[in-house]
Formats: structure tokens, sequence, C-alpha cells
């Protein structure tokens, strides 16, 4: 066509190569810990379920046992603790109460709220009960 211009791919900038990186890291490290817990017997109830004012970026089953899961990664293990916070902990439990309405026991549902950290050569540790709730 005459007078038509090819104009150049749009470059994507270097943060947001970071954020999509993060986001697929973060995906990734998800999915170890949902593996790392299914090997255990949990199932898998819900990802990245949102209520309450935060995420829970897993929800899982042992019997009558619902666990919630906040997933953190990074280089390494204290790098990725040092991003929990106690405003997170507190949406993260209100999230749990509202999902526990849900539940036929409601907040009387035995429950757990975990963390589990995934450093940079992909080691999952979980923290049982890490906020003290349960």
């Amino acid at each position: 066509m005459a007078g038509r211009q090819d104009t150049p791919p749009k470059r994507a900038s270097a943060r947001g190569l970071r954020g999509a990186k993060s986001h697929h890291a973060g995906q990734a490290a998800e999915e170890l810990v949902a593996r790392f817990y299914e090997r255990q017997g949990y199932q898998i109830a819900a990802r990245r379920w949102r209520g309450g004012g935060a995420e829970i970026d897993l929800i899982l089953r042992l019997g009558a046992m619902v666990v919630f899961v906040e997933v953190k990664h990074s280089a390494t293990r204290d790098q990725a603790m040092a991003r929990i916070n106690a405003a997170q902990m507190q949406r993260m439990m209100a999230s749990a109460a509202q999902f526990l309405a849900g539940e036929p026991a409601g907040q009387l549902t035995e429950s757990r709220l975990d963390v589990a950290v995934v450093n940079g050569t992909g080691r999952v540790e979980v923290l049982e009960n890490a906020y003290g709730q349960g």
C-alpha cells in the first residue's frame, strides 16, 4: 500500500519484563508447593481464591481440615520470609474467615494458615500454622 509506514514492534520495558518474570516465577512456586502438599495427601480446593481483601494462593483440604497457604518465593528463604508483613497476615485471615463462612461447620471448621517458602533453587519449606491461628 502506498503511504503506509511499518512501525517497529514495541519493546517491553525493563520494569514490564521484571514484572512478567516475577509473575511466572510466582506461578511456578505455587505449582511446586501444590505438588508438595499433594504428595502428602492434601487435595487442592482452590487456587488464587480472592475474598476479604486478599488473595489466598492455595486452599487445600485434608479430610475435614482446610489449609490456607501463602506462597512466597525469592532467591533465599530469608528474603522470602521478609516479604511477609502484619497487614498482609490480617488480610489473609479475613479472607480465610470469609471462605470458612461457606463451609458446613463455618468458623468451627478445623483450619490453619501456612506459609510456604520457595527459594531460588526450588526448595519448598512449609511453616505450618505460621500465623498461630487455627
